[in-house]
């Protein structure tokens, strides 16, 4: 992170704008929205700029720059088209220590005024750093539309009732969960809709019946590694957990997705070395959920595609607990996609099968007699240290030796690594 994102409170602070026209106008439009007291520098004005200073009785000093329109500022922008008067703000407000910004000059500045998409008091601040303003605006635009129009309303109903909240449920964890469920549920929906009123006798009501919110597992798959294969549903339930049980196959990348806050435990396992054994993993999901927690089962892949969710599904039922299980991109379709390998293929491959390779017993357990017919795709999980035997068992049972395989590590990731071969030759291509 190059810069440290804040929101400063300039009502009634002196805040300097350095220039006259659109570019200015637009500057010295946000700071009076946020009710600073304006102080515009500038040898001439348009006519919009004009307006605007004498509609928010902003002090207009009609000369060129010099560091003394500086004095007492909290924040300075400059807004010229002249690059040696845009310098000279920015070294003026530096001796200063006054924060400034150079509009399209990032090396000038000490902050960076971002995209903005107000629904006051919801404020989202959009910055690329300087690299490129047009993808900030870009992203601005994408989120004004994903967020509800009365957003604001919402916002402003909760902090009214925040004391009367505090007062009912002392718990700052049973209130994080309490508004967490409230906002999950259908009641935003009645503010949306107009229905204000309703939607704060609503909350009142579910306050008086709040209790210690009853704990809850959810098993997320967290697809091959890319995190922009996560499902929207996986990510707000990433967001939500107090605890987070994930294995060794979720990449660095998608637990940057966690909710900071959350207490991340490893439970991976690889060939010879279950560092968790499945059995404590159960146990502990219970455990916590018990403890009422919200708790995250994260795995690579799809929770039931290899992934032993189904184990941890009955320990759950069994204890009574709730859980809700949310499907990820299982490591064959991503893998092959970002290898450009179609699992099936109208011309080659009528079906795909999904396979162990696991060795258990020094062997892999499979009827290879109809795994070695064709026109079918052969999708093995985990089969990189039991390949020999793969192939061993494909040949003996009749596969064409010329058969293509490809070999996926590290699949839909920067260290991808695709190796093509046939039946006989792949091994020497590992």
């Amino acid at each position: 992170m190059e810069r440290l994102p804040l929101f400063l409170d300039v009502k009634g602070k002196r805040c300097v704008v350095v220039g006259g026209g659109e570019v200015a106008l637009r500057k010295a439009t946000l700071l009076a929205r946020a009710g600073a007291k304006l102080h515009v520098v500038a040898p001439k004005l348009d006519d919009e700029m004009a307006s605007l200073c004498k509609r928010e009785g902003a002090l207009v000093c009609p000369t060129e720059f010099q560091p003394c329109c500086l004095a007492s500022a909290t924040l300075v922008i400059a807004a010229t088209d002249s690059l040696n008067v845009n310098k000279a703000v920015s070294d003026a407000a530096k001796a200063l220590s006054i924060p400034v910004n150079v509009v399209d000059q990032p090396a000038l500045c000490t902050f960076i005024v971002p995209a903005i998409v107000d629904r006051s008091p919801i404020l989202v601040a959009i910055s690329s750093g300087g690299a490129s303003p047009i993808l900030a605006r870009s992203i601005k635009r994408l989120i004004e539309t994903l967020l509800p129009a009365r957003v604001d309303r919402l916002a402003l109903l909760l902090r009214q009732l925040r004391d009367a909240i505090r007062g009912k449920i002392r718990g700052f964890e049973d209130r994080t969960r309490f508004w967490e469920k409230i906002l999950e549920g259908d009641i935003p929906e009645l503010v949306y809709a107009g229905k204000e009123d309703e939607a704060r006798k609503r909350i009142l009501d579910e306050a008086e019946r709040a209790s210690a919110a009853r704990g809850e597992v959810y098993l997320v798959g967290a697809g091959p590694g890319d995190p922009e294969l996560l499902t929207l549903k996986a990510l707000r339930l990433m967001h939500k957990a107090d605890v987070v049980l994930f294995d060794r196959l979720v990449s660095e990348s998608i637990l940057l997705k966690l909710r900071p806050d959350a207490d991340k435990i490893f439970v991976g396992k690889q060939k010879s070395d279950h560092s968790v054994p499945q059995e404590s993993i159960n146990e502990m999901l219970v455990r916590l959920a018990r403890e009422g927690k919200k708790v995250l089962r994260l795995k690579g892949g799809d929770p039931f595609i290899f992934g032993r969710g189904g184990e941890e599904i009955e320990s759950l039922a069994a204890a009574g607990i709730d859980f809700q299980v949310v499907p990820g991109i299982t490591a064959a379709s991503g893998c092959a996609t970002y290898a450009g390998i179609p699992l099936t293929h109208r011309d080659y491959s009528q079906s795909v099968r999904f396979l162990t390779g696991h060795i258990r017993e020094g062997g892999v357990p499979l009827d290879w007699a109809m795994l070695a017919g064709e026109q079918q795709t052969l999708a093995f999980y985990m089969g990189l240290s039991g390949l020999q035997i793969i192939c061993d068992e494909l040949l003996a049972h009749g596969m064409d030796p010329f058969m293509p395989v490809a070999v996926i590590e590290q699949g839909t990731t920067r260290k991808q690594k695709v190796s093509v071969a046939n039946l006989v030759s792949i091994r020497e291509q590992i």
